[in-house]
């Protein structure tokens, strides 16, 4: 669900990966559509390599997605524009292990802005990974 889904540092929104070339990679705002390269020099991160820490594990951010997910009944979620206190108690009701000296406000408002794209782009299927796992029969 999350592979080719990336966060680009001083552009707001997500963007899906279409092409790399040697110097940049053109992608596509979930958003607005449009397409633009992206830089080497960027820093750019892939949604499917991002975890939460947690006062054990660190948490895959598909499985928070999908903790979000079933509060929500595959609605939205709150608003990454709500304020710090409403952020840090629905975030302790989705995972109440997260690490709250190491997960800043700013990243839960990130998570939130992230889930709610997701979801109103259509793209949270946690399907594949309910296939994947009868299939290993974990």
């Amino acid at each position: 669900m999350l592979k080719g889904i990336l966060a680009i540092s001083g552009q707001s929104g997500l963007f899906k990966l279409l092409t790399e070339s040697k110097n940049n990679i053109i992608v596509e705002s979930l958003e607005t559509g449009k397409r633009m390269p992206a830089h080497s020099t960027s820093r750019i991160s892939s949604l499917e390599d991002i975890s939460i820490f947690t006062e054990s594990d660190d948490v895959p951010l598909k499985d928070v997605f999908k903790a979000i997910y079933e509060k929500e009944e595959g609605g939205t979620a709150i608003s990454h524009k709500s304020s710090a206190k409403e952020l840090k108690v629905y975030f302790s009701e989705i995972l109440p292990e997260y690490d709250r000296e190491r997960v800043y406000v700013s990243d839960i408002k990130k998570v939130m802005l992230w889930y709610n794209i997701l979801q109103e782009t259509a793209m949270l299927d946690f399907s594949e990974t309910a296939d994947r796992d009868d299939a290993t029969g974990d």
